[in-house]
């Protein structure tokens, strides 16, 4: 694919091969698309998030993520937060600084299958760590799903946000499907910025070996140009906008579904 932006004219032209020229409008919706893309992509491949930190801790976030995050946090108010994927941390404080300062106090789990000891004590050590629990297992595996769901009481307010800790397709359908909680819980997808170039290949090969479409005991995911769309364990992704004063991020939103729809 070749691209050329022309400010003048204010365009933005794409030749995708084969003769066929794509041209939109430098300053619309589309083009924007497109830029950012490429931009989130150089991005990372220069490893821009890692020069991050929050509150101390490196945070491996992209600073517009965490803002729209903290748009989740503060109109959900939940008692606990749960996230796969602890690396340095900084989430985690992320997290339990959003919920201190709007008041709710609360908790944050974090569940990772190896917990480095200098993370671990950093952690551990830091002024928010009365909020955070960390449990070392595979984020999946039934021990590890029964630690965190007795962390969570019966009338708890739960987000998840899952799939920050092994970016495989079939790693990020089995939590989809055994994370949340039965009741009172609400996903952020978080299938953002934290796929490396090795993992995005290989789930696309998956996808394209697949068809373009895997099926597991009923699970239906299909590959979109914008991303998966996931119907598992009765939860569906909000591809539209999601439900008001909740986020404007499209995209990262999974609902429970009701009969029929």
């Amino acid at each position: 694919m070749h691209i050329t932006i022309d400010t003048d004219a204010r365009r933005l032209a794409i030749d995708e091969g084969g003769g066929k020229v794509r041209t939109l409008d430098l300053y619309g919706r589309d083009a924007f698309e497109v830029i950012s893309s490429l931009w989130l992509k150089t991005g990372w491949n220069q490893k821009y998030s890692y020069t991050f930190t929050w509150l101390g801790r490196p945070i491996i976030q992209h600073p517009e993520d965490l803002v729209r995050l903290q748009e989740v946090i503060y109109n959900v108010a939940p008692d606990v937060i749960v996230e796969t994927g602890v690396a340095h941390g900084g989430s985690l404080v992320f997290h339990a600084s959003v919920l201190k300062a709007i008041g709710r106090g609360g908790r944050v789990i974090g569940v990772d299958v190896e917990i480095r000891p200098h993370n671990r004590h950093a952690l551990e050590t830091h002024v928010l760590a009365p909020m955070i629990t960390l449990i070392e297992g595979d984020s999946v595996a039934a021990e590890t799903v029964a630690a965190v769901r007795g962390l969570i009481g019966p009338s708890h307010k739960v987000l998840v946000v899952v799939l920050g800790s092994n970016h495989t397709k079939g790693h990020e359908l089995a939590e989809l499907g055994k994370i949340p909680p039965p009741r009172h819980a609400r996903l952020l997808h978080r299938r953002d910025r934290r796929h490396h170039a090795r993992s995005r290949r290989r789930a696309e090969r998956t996808t394209r070996a697949a068809g373009g479409q895997s099926r597991r005991g009923g699970e239906d995911v299909r590959r979109e140009s914008s991303g998966v769309r996931a119907r598992i364990a009765g939860l569906v992704l909000q591809r539209k906008r999601p439900p008001a004063g909740v986020t404007c991020w499209r995209g990262a939103w999974l609902r429970r579904r009701t009969s029929g729809s």
